[in-house]
């Protein structure tokens, strides 16, 4: 990335709803966005992961940033810390993804960093761990292991501010959304962008955040989509009952 003016949106935790990532790309094309990164958790979860890989390779061939999660990095060998449902749901997504698509979540990194950028999905302090971000001590952990001005991540579902104050102290700031919050390059800032496919804070409308790198300032943005579409075609897939009451809910 140069020094530009720029907005970059930061998508993570699609989880294989299409109709999720759909509504976002559309609300950050219409917001005047550069550039993409999606932070990993392509799939998992949801009805359609062939077509949001199909789509994120596309974003991948023009530029984008696009990250492993743990659930992409499951396709190529389930985890035993899965519970049954996930499991269920990793194994029909493995029977119903091409081999290119299987290639391309193997292919994805764990972690990139540009300039003054680190991607990643979980924790930059050691990506292939999954860790949660779910701490200020977390979060320092993961700010002092970028080595960045500005991180940002996945993982957890939420949306969370972290900066690093006098002292080194790390503290949370938690976001409004569609409010920008300055964060200019004199600290350092950890933003964990929320997801896409599955808000778990009881409100179902998608979640991703769009950083201005000429205004150093992020905006956490949320997106009305049809849910309730999505939740049927995880119940009409056969998808565990749980899952689907998760989307329509966001819980």
């Amino acid at each position: 990335m140069d020094g530009s003016a720029l907005i970059i949106a930061l998508l993570s935790d699609v989880h294989a709803n299409i109709e999720a990532l759909s509504a976002c790309l559309k609300h950050a094309r219409e917001a005047g966005v550069g550039r993409y990164a999606f932070l990993g958790d392509l799939v998992g979860y949801g009805a359609d992961p062939q077509a949001v890989i199909d789509t994120v390779a596309c974003y991948a061939a023009k530029g984008a940033v696009v990250i492993k999660g743990n659930h992409d990095e499951a396709v190529e060998k389930t985890p035993r810390y899965m519970n049954d449902s996930v499991r269920a749901v990793i194994n029909w997504t493995r029977d119903s993804l091409s081999d290119e698509g299987k290639d391309f979540l193997a292919s994805l990194p764990l972690c990139v960093r540009e300039q003054d950028f680190c991607f990643v999905h979980a924790s930059a302090a050691a990506p292939e761990r999954w860790d949660y971000i779910d701490s200020a001590a977390a979060a320092r952990r993961c700010i002092d292991a970028a080595q960045v001005t500005y991180t940002f991540c996945g993982h957890v579902h939420d949306q969370e501010l972290y900066f690093q104050g006098a002292g080194g102290k790390t503290m949370a700031f938690r976001p409004v959304p569609g409010t920008p919050v300055p964060i200019g390059r004199h600290r350092r800032w950890l933003a964990i962008v929320g997801s896409v496919g599955q808000p778990r804070d009881n409100n179902p409308a998608a979640a991703y955040a769009q950083f201005d790198t000429d205004r150093e300032r992020i905006t956490f943005r949320r997106v009305a989509y049809d849910h309730v579409a999505a939740a049927r075609k995880i119940r009409d897939a056969g998808l565990p009952l749980s899952i689907a009451y998760r989307v329509e809910k966001g819980i």
